[in-house]
């Protein structure tokens, strides 16, 4: 209940208006499992703050009232003579624009969940030629004290990362994230939800989210005790048959505000202090949090609404229809776009290097694979998802985020992971019958964009290699690429 609106806010006399509104739902159409848990989760807390002594005001998607929060906030404007609506500032300029053009005065607060505040950013940001997530990671390092020893990183590195690159384990002991089997209550969210939007993308079976606050923290305990100790290394492998692997599956309760993102990393740091945990691991959960995610925040509202328009490399291709579970013979895209389709999740090396770096190589266009992202992922909002993907994945803002593409061939997705092993196509294959679709569009993906990238010291390498190949060789790579992306154009399966 610590929300900046709230602080604000007068229990004796102000009314808490939440609702449940389809433009929410469908401007983009998001995952059923996303809405079920964020409605369920609503009406929990809709519950809690009654019991703290708020008068509340609740819509249920199912009863009378507006379709839009701007017309729900209205609505109850002239049902109790309010004059003023008090509110948090939300993650997305769509909405804050609507606050903003809402009939009756909204005073935005900032969100305070959040450890750099918008100024904190600018301020950090401020004449830098480059804005690179480790050093504004650095910086909340010693903000928080976190894994610091005095004003030195604990153990005497900001970043263990190179430690967290190990391939997929034989066996793997954490059974997934703590399951809890929907109450009456949460169970109504779903029939509902599956009524109203059981056509878009994504299942609403084996629903297992916390929608409470208790839950929640029940479920960083859980992680922190069973699979803490080796998210580390293992955090970008990938097996078949194994979805969570040693995953936390907190994000989506961090982002929707059941857990506080410091006391998550608090409760990590615990367990290395205790000698639970080990560096590796610890650091490497903490950085995703006070670094990667306060930095994607901070980019968002740095860049404004017109950096989900960017688009530097000028790829137009659209979707393909395996996005949205139509047959693909990829092995490693099948696995990551099944998981998201059935559980709103797929870890984020599959999002980055799988169905992020597919879209990369074969030209998609970012805005709808930023669209996509962000319907399909219940832990995805705008200030979250953008900078990922416009940035982070699909490198169209031109290299804000980082210094080079994120792009590989089927050589790194066969090293990380047990797909290529059960895969139609042959990863070792590079021209011809039954090649990786990843080796064939990797190069097709440098020779276009050679002009932009040879001069980049990280591309280099690649440029040289490409060099060398036999003339002909090249030629066949890129006659095949061509031919592959005609095909999938054309309603192909790839």
């Amino acid at each position: 209940m610590d929300l900046s609106a709230l602080r604000e806010g007068d229990k004796d006399r102000d009314m808490v208006v939440m609702a449940e509104v389809a433009d929410e739902a469908t401007y983009v159409k998001h995952h059923p499992k996303k809405i079920a848990f964020l409605f369920a989760a609503m009406r929990k807390f809709a519950q809690a703050l009654e019991e703290d002594g708020w008068q509340v005001a609740y819509r249920r998607l199912d009863q009378d009232g507006s379709d839009s929060i701007c017309g729900e906030l209205l609505r109850r404007a002239e049902e109790f003579d309010a004059h003023e609506v008090l509110a948090t500032e939300p993650g997305e300029f769509r909405l804050i624009e609507a606050l903003e053009n809402c009939p009756v005065p909204v005073h935005m607060f900032g969100d305070d969940r959040f450890l750099a505040s918008h100024a904190e950013f600018e301020d950090w940001a401020e004449g830098r030629k480059a804005l690179r997530m480790e050093y504004f990671y650095r910086e909340m390092r010693r903000k928080t004290g976190l894994l610091m020893d005095g004003d030195e990183p604990a153990e005497g590195k900001w970043n263990f990362d190179h430690e967290n690159r190990k391939p997929a384990p034989d066996e793997v002991t954490h059974k997934g994230p703590l399951r809890f089997e929907p109450d009456d209550e949460v169970q109504e969210v779903l029939d509902l939800v599956g009524a109203r939007f059981g056509k878009h993308f994504g299942s609403l079976d084996g629903f297992f989210f916390a929608t409470t606050r208790e839950q929640a923290l029940e479920a960083m305990t859980d992680f922190m005790k069973n699979a803490l100790p080796r998210f580390g290394d293992y955090q970008d492998a990938m097996l078949t048959d194994q979805r969570w692997l040693y995953h936390s599956i907190l994000s989506p309760y961090i982002n929707a505000g059941l857990l506080n993102p410091l006391e998550v990393c608090q409760a990590a740091e615990a367990e290395y202090t205790a000698g639970r945990a080990p560096i590796n691991a610890v650091e490497g959960f903490i950085r995703q949090i006070i670094g990667w995610r306060e930095y994607v925040r901070g980019i968002y509202f740095l860049k404004g609404p017109d950096y989900m328009a960017n688009n530097v490399l000028g790829h137009g291709r659209k979707l393909p229809a395996f996005y949205w579970g139509a047959e693909t013979r990829m092995k490693c895209v099948e696995c990551a776009v099944t998981s998201t389709q059935q559980e709103a999740y797929a870890h984020h090396i599959q999002r980055l290097m799988i169905t992020g770096n597919f879209a990369l190589l074969a030209g998609i266009d970012p805005a709808e694979v930023h669209e996509w992202y962000l319907a399909v992922y219940a832990d995805a909002y705008e200030w979250v998802e953008a900078p990922n993907t416009i940035g982070m994945s699909q490198f169209a803002d031109g290299g804000v985020l980082g210094s080079k593409p994120y792009v590989s061939s089927g050589s790194y997705i066969n090293r990380m992971s047990d797909h290529c092993k059960s895969c139609h196509y042959t990863v070792s294959k590079k021209t011809g019958q039954g090649a990786c679709p990843f080796n064939l569009l990797y190069w097709h993906f440098l020779d276009r964009h050679r002009e932009r990238f040879e001069k980049n010291p990280r591309m280099g390498n690649m440029y040289r290699t490409w060099d060398k190949m036999e003339a002909d060789h090249r030629e066949t790579v890129l006659q095949e690429a061509d031919s592959l992306l005609r095909s999938m154009d054309q309603g192909g399966v790839v």
